[in-house]
Formats: C-alpha cells, structure tokens, sequence
C-alpha cells in the first residue's frame, strides 16, 4: 500500500506498535470500532482529509519513517503536509536559485514541458481515434459528438505546434502555445463523455460540474505528490518557471505535472464517466460549485491508486516502471538538469 487516504470524516488515527489504528464510532453499536491496520513497513504516503484525526505519535511514527503527511479540505483543495526533517541539500538549493533566474535555462526547460504535455495530450486523442474506429466497426456507432475530420484536424494542428515550440523566444510564447492546444485538445476530449456528463471548458475555482470536479481532484493529488518529491530530493517546490515563482502556491510541482495531466487526470476523468463508475450520485454541489463527495472521493483514490502504481513498459525510460516512478523521476532528473541541462527528459507516454 504506497498511498493509504483516509477520507471518512471524524475518524481518528493511533499508533500501535509499528502499525496505524484506523478508529470510527459506530452508531449503531454506539461504540469505537478499529476499521483497519496499516502497518508502517507498507505505507509510502498518507494522505488526510480536514475531519481525520491523527495523535501525535502517530505522526512522529510517520515522519521518523520518512513518511510525508499531506492534508486535503472538504473540496479537495491541498491544505498543506509534514514532511520527514531533512537539512543536506543546500548547495543543491543555491544552484536551483541560481539556475531559475537563468533566462536560457528557464526557456530550456519550459520547452521541454509544453512539448511533453501537447504530444502526451495528441497520444491521448490518437488512442481515444483508435479506440471510437474499433467500436465503429463493432457496434456501427461513433462517439455522439466526435467528429473523424474535426479530431483529424486537431490532431495534424498538434502536430504542427512541435516546430513552432522549437523556435519559441519567449516563455510568454511557449504559455501561448500550450493554452491554445489545451484548449484544441479539450474541445476534442469532451466529445468521448457520456452525453449526461457535458463539459464545456475547464473551471477551477470552484469546478462547476462533476467533470471539472474530477479533473480538479486528479490534479490536486498529483500535486500532493510532487511537492513531496521534490522535497524529498532537496529542491524548493515553489521556484516555477513555466508557471511564475508567486507566494502562496508550490510553482515547481505545477511545472513537473504538466505531461502528466492528459495522461492521468484526464485519462482517469473519462474513464470513470465512460465505464459508469461515478454517477450523478457522486457529487455534491457546495459554496457554488460540484465537488466529489465522500464515496465519490473513495472510488476516485482507488481508481487513481491502481493507475499510478500500475506496471508498463516505458518506451521513453526503456524499461518497466509505474507513473508513481516516474513522477518521482522528474523531481529527480530536473535536480540532475541543474547542472547538466540535458539531463532531464520529461515523461512521454507511449
């Protein structure tokens, strides 16, 4: 169990020995009940939401493992992690410093990112292509909505944005590249949902519909992540370049998710529309918008948990790996990048 995500309000966590209680009332019994044991040895992460309850050895437990502990609100929204004591990578902080106000460098990289994320995001559409044809000539149906010429043309103008990214000046420029194939490549994507689940453009704060509301949470857990990775490896979260070093926000893990949007947010979104796992059943409206609910947020996490640790034979790496795995790996190969720029190789799916 690499990620364990307690998300039924009003539990209470304990530590037992090398293991993690899991605690609940039962109001039928009118009694506490231990739901479950986790034992440290097979936890990798934690992630809580606001109402879980943890003690204090519990967390110690947790951190003395190398364990970080992220936070998530009612809404999905990151509140905010613990994260084991670490204090020997100063020098590879000073040169990220260094390296993040250097304009060949930040340009370097953010080239890198946006080409990674519009060829995963043409991947995706060439899989979804293939996939519509296959049930076209099974079922002698298409996708309502999806059009063979419009998805064609999207697919031949992604293709074309690759040279223009190679001759970009500017990071403004690359930004400017990579909003508008987002929006090409959603505007071909909505076209593979459920009729009951439309989506018209992409809306964060807060998600109006459950579509959004899952793309948002998807988002939120790879963020989670990243910025425990990039910790864990002695960089600073915060210093971003494509998206700008601001207070309040972890730029870095941003930037380092970018590829892994299409592949798995959006990816995982239609899969749980399209095979019915989440139904209208499993959002709530709240404070003006749709959020996942508590069993809407179980199934996601499970279904997320699964793709992520899910083992595949990497073209780009050249060997097996997880998406977990290579997540990690960009926090590591952009640390690399620091002093060799041609170290880091941003995620390509197959």
């Amino acid at each position: 169990m690499p990620t364990a995500c307690i998300n039924q309000p009003d539990c209470r966590i304990h530590l037992k020995s090398e293991r993690l209680e899991i605690i609940a009332r039962n109001p039928e019994k009118d009694r506490d009940e231990v739901l479950r044991e986790i034992p440290l040895r097979d936890l990798d992460r934690l992630i809580l939401t606001e109402s879980v309850q943890i003690t204090s050895a519990a967390m110690a437990a947790l951190l003395r493992g190398n364990i970080p502990v992220n936070y998530l609100g009612w809404n999905g929204q990151f509140l905010g992690g613990f994260l084991p004591a670490m204090n020997h990578h100063g020098l590879a902080r000073l040169r990220q410093y260094e390296r993040t106000r250097d304009s060949r460098f930040a340009l370097q990289m953010t080239g890198r990112l946006i080409t990674a994320k519009i060829y995963n995001q043409r991947r995706i559409l060439q899989r979804l292509a293939s996939g519509r044809k296959a049930g076209m000539v099974e079922n002698d149906a298409e996708v309502p909505g999806s059009s063979a010429s419009g998805l064609d043309a999207a697919l031949s103008w992604l293709d074309s944005l690759f040279a223009s990214l190679k001759t970009a000046q500017s990071i403004d420029e690359l930004r400017g590249y990579e909003g508008a194939s987002t929006a090409r490549y959603f505007q071909c994507w909505a076209a593979f949902l459920p009729d009951t689940f439309p989506f018209e453009r992409r809306s964060t704060r807060p998600p109006l519909n459950p579509v959004n509301a899952c793309i948002s949470f998807g988002s939120t857990l790879i963020y989670t992540e990243l910025v425990s990775f990039i910790h864990a490896h002695g960089l600073d979260p915060a210093l971003g370049l494509l998206h700008a070093t601001e207070d309040g926000r972890w730029s870095l893990a941003l930037d380092l998710m970018e590829p892994f949007r299409p592949v798995l947010v959006e990816a995982l979104a239609l899969d749980l529309f399209s095979h019915q796992i989440l139904n209208t059943s499993h959002f709530e409206p709240k404070n003006g918008g749709v959020y996942l609910n508590e069993d809407g947020r179980k199934k996601f996490f499970l279904q997320y948990e699964r793709r992520m640790e899910r083992q595949f034979l990497s073209e780009s790496a050249g060997h097996r790996t997880t998406l977990r795995q290579q997540l990690e790996n960009q926090a590591v190969m952009f640390k690399a990048a620091l002093a060799d720029d041609q170290a880091f190789e941003p995620f390509l799916i197959n």
